[in-house]
């Protein structure tokens, strides 16, 4: 009796010790990671469009992306994710805006331009809509989702000046052909050193909040593929350096920003570069301006109300990355 009992204990405690390695390898296994590669299209939205809202999204503004991420589940419906992403955004007036539309023709005369690369760290909570209850061999074939989350990112607007392209500009007054980094010239006269008439120079590392909408297909039992959308949500209006009004051309020429003053005086009014009429700067010099577009009667360079935004479409491949899961050993 004693001994059948000692066996039936014996094969109990194995039956449970074995179930209880099962739940774990389950657990582990519903916790699996991922290792993505993306590869898409980047847009901003701003002043620098024909209108800053979403509504001016154009095609010939779109440029590239790319990614690396991984993501890691903790539950049936929610994963985390972390990425760096890199891409670019431009804007440029000549392009999305015309001479023959009415509605635009400021825009086209004030032709300023720019492009913008865009690194990004980001982190994300991921939420499934459709539960995921097994393991990765087993997960669902297809799954839409969406997320939500907090990024880093450091950005560096420039703008591109081809020497001779001023109408009127003696080539000894001139700058040199090539891209500039406009944020360390203030071109809307960050650097003048008075706070109350001027906006404080804007900083290249910015926080965004991204959040987007995707959905996921399994290719095989270790690869899925995905295509989402994310906007990111800035906290600057300068992605573009466009934001306030312009700056009397005298504050450029009068040692503004020691070696850089003409390109400061250039670069923030590409507005006699559009062949329209100009008419000459008050300081005498040959910086011109449109009439009524960046003059006195209009000093506006863009618009203050709201903050820049940039947008990805992403097509993500993803390797599922199997869980370690040790076998219990028996001493």
């Amino acid at each position: 009796m004693s001994r059948s009992f000692t066996l039936a204990l014996l094969f109990f405690a194995l039956a449970v010790f074995a179930t209880e390695a099962d739940a774990q390898r389950y657990i582990k296994e519903q916790r699996y990671g991922s290792v993505g590669v993306s590869v898409g299209a980047m847009n901003y939205f701003g002043d620098i469009v024909p209108e800053p809202d979403f509504t001016s999204l154009r095609f010939k503004s779109t440029r590239p992306t790319i990614g690396l991420s991984y993501a890691h589940r903790l539950g049936p419906h929610i994963a985390v994710r972390g990425a760096f992403n890199w891409g670019r955004i431009i804007g440029d007036d000549a392009v999305s805006a015309s001479a023959n539309e009415g509605e635009n023709l400021g825009r086209y005369k004030r032709n300023l331009s720019f492009r913008n690369d865009i690194k990004e760290l980001s982190a994300v909570a991921v939420f499934d809509l459709l539960e995921n209850r097994r393991s990765y061999r087993l997960r669902p074939d297809f799954v839409p989702y969406a997320f939500l989350g907090v990024a880093v990112f450091h950005h560096n607007p420039k703008a591109y000046y081809e020497n001779g392209s001023r109408p009127g500009l003696d080539p000894a007054s001139d700058i040199p052909t090539g891209w500039y980094e406009l944020q360390p010239l203030g071109t809307e006269g960050q650097f003048a050193g008075d706070a109350g008439t001027y906006p404080a120079p804007y900083k290249r590392l910015q926080i965004a909040i991204p959040f987007g909408l995707g959905a996921r297909y399994k290719i095989n039992t270790r690869l899925d593929i995905s295509l989402e959308v994310s906007w990111r949500k800035t906290f600057t209006d300068y992605l573009d350096d466009v934001s306030t009004s312009y700056v009397d051309k005298a504050l450029f020429l009068s040692d503004y920003a020691g070696v850089n003053d003409k390109a400061s005086a250039i670069l923030s009014d590409r507005s006699a570069e559009s062949g329209f009429d100009t008419v000459e700067d008050p300081s005498g010099t040959v910086y011109d301006v449109v009439p009524g577009y960046g003059s006195s009667v209009n000093t506006s360079r863009g618009g203050d109300s709201s903050n820049d935004w940039y947008i990805t479409t992403n097509l993500t491949l993803s390797y599922i990355v199997p869980p370690r899961i040790r076998s219990p050993k028996f001493r």
